[in-house]
């Protein structure tokens, strides 16, 4: 599977790779051909699927809504999870990552809200972040609407959208809320400078390159300079304060170190914080659930973890 995963990532960046295109042109082949190569899978099924537009800093957001299969009992609102998309801030989308969704609302028993955040490199930082919040403060405010528990927000994302949802976290605690109940970090992206990531032995594999990475921080983050930003890289931030979070990581991806790393400085911020390194587990193998065992192992541990999580507060 990896190197299936490989190959296609290979195909898919070569409009890259090869030089000489537009930065809009070149997002919008690979975006084309990554979604060419999808694997097809039949749905998981769940209770509930809404597609909806809520207000932004920029025009209306699409957000999908996920409610689980096996609902609470009545009158109980459920946990909401705001769930940001990885792809490096440029790729990717509601329907890449549909899968996970609806996996993490059955796992979790949860109402999911997956959003559609602007992509680089027509809007680059921070219109993702300022998406990502409007997204989050509106799942908090609409909860009850939801039929969900506002006391039980989480945020959660992979890679590119872990990097979000651990913005959002710092976010809401020096706005002083949406209280976020709990972060889940799935091989987050955390470092915009790629101090680790770059230098990884893994950025050979072909899945995650380090031509890859610097391609999406040129999109993402343009001149704007920010790579020491806490809202652009937040392992430079405050950890103090922080929601508890679970971290997941894989052995084979070059962003594992910075992943491991940000557990530690939460975890010595004051969050109690778990962390799981999969040994085979290398760049997006979480998103694979439909095709890898070991991605539906990885689903099914990250759902117990953030229902011991939630059944544990207060």
């Amino acid at each position: 599977m990896k190197r299936e995963v490989a190959r296609r990532m290979g195909d898919a960046f070569a409009p890259i790779l090869e030089g000489g295109m537009d930065p809009v042109a070149a997002a919008a082949e690979v975006r084309a051909r990554l979604k060419a190569s999808r694997r097809p899978a039949r749905p998981v099924q769940v209770g509930h699927v809404e597609n909806r537009a809520i207000p932004g800093p920029a025009g209306d957001i699409p957000v999908r809504i996920y409610h689980p299969l096996d609902s609470a009992e009545p009158g109980v609102g459920l946990p909401v999870l705001v769930y940001f998309h990885g792809g490096g801030f440029v790729l990717c989308d509601l329907d890449s990552h549909d899968s996970s969704c609806r996996r993490l609302a059955n796992g979790i028993g949860a109402i999911v809200v997956s959003v559609d955040y602007r992509l680089a490199p027509e809007h680059p930082y921070p219109a993702a972040v300022e998406d990502a919040w409007a997204a989050t403060e509106w799942a908090a405010a609409h909860a009850s609407e939801l039929s969900g528990d506002p006391s039980r927000l989480v945020v959660a994302g992979d890679s590119a959208g872990g990097n979000l949802a651990a913005v959002i976290a710092m976010t809401a605690r020096d706005k002083g809320g949406p209280a976020i109940a709990f972060q889940l970090l799935i091989y987050p992206v955390v470092d915009q400078r790629r101090k680790s990531s770059l230098s990884s032995p893994h950025t050979k594999s072909g899945v995650l390159t380090a031509e890859h990475m610097q391609w999406f921080t040129a999109q993402y983050l343009g001149a704007s300079g920010a790579q020491a930003e806490p809202s652009a890289s937040p392992i430079l931030g405050d950890m103090t304060g922080l929601p508890d979070a679970h971290v997941l990581t894989g052995a084979l991806d070059p962003l594992c170190e910075e992943g491991e790393e940000y557990a530690r400085l939460l975890a010595a911020g004051g969050a109690k914080v778990s962390v799981r390194r999969y040994e085979r587990g290398f760049h997006g193998f979480f998103n694979l659930a439909d095709h890898l065992p070991a991605a539906a192992d990885a689903t099914e541990d990250v759902c117990a973890v953030v229902r011991d999580a939630l059944s544990n507060l207060n």
